[in-house]
């Protein structure tokens, strides 16, 4: 796969030489209520993960780096791909010292862009908890309408919070 070129962020595959990073934020427990993470990840297994990837119609997920100035600064990730039903999930994690600064926005509008114009999806589709006003903002500038709420779906912390589910449908 090429790199996918926003305006200002690049969309690239998993390196060698991501494993750390990825290591690192995989293992960051306090965004574990996002991912559905219960447990911290070994080096090896994050190793594993980047070097036996198949392709997304095998994998049915694609995790593509995020870069700029040829550094990662996070990850966009497709899951739950399904060609039959042309639709995926979509999901995006910008490092703190690099949020407010566009990157993301570039990011999922390169990711809307090849996963309606190359790969065919008929929609996308993402859950955010309602008090992630950040990420509600992201999706919805991008189109991503708010269809549902699910009641007390993440325990955090011993708290219960409420998600929303989004969806975006390639007119």
């Amino acid at each position: 796969m090429q790199q996918l070129v926003g305006k200002i962020i690049k969309l690239r595959a998993m390196e060698p030489e991501d494993v750390d990073l990825l290591y690192n934020w995989e293992n960051d427990s306090s965004v574990w209520h996002i991912s559905n993470t219960v447990c911290p990840f070994s080096r090896y297994a994050v190793e594993q993960y980047v070097f036996s990837l198949q392709d997304i119609y095998t994998a049915k997920q694609l995790r593509l780096m995020i870069s700029h100035d040829k550094k990662a600064i996070g990850c966009i990730d497709i899951f739950d791909f399904d060609p039959l039903n042309k639709k995926a999930g979509v999901g995006i994690l910008i490092t703190d010292e690099n949020r407010s600064n566009g990157f993301a926005s570039d990011a999922l509008e390169t990711l809307i862009k090849y996963c309606f114009n190359i790969l065919q999806l008929h929609q996308l589709y993402c859950s955010i908890l309602t008090d992630n006003e950040a990420s509600l903002r992201l999706f919805t500038k991008h189109g991503f309408t708010v269809c549902g709420t699910r009641k007390d779906w993440v325990n955090t912390d011993n708290d219960w919070k409420d998600e929303y589910f989004l969806q975006l449908m390639n007119q």
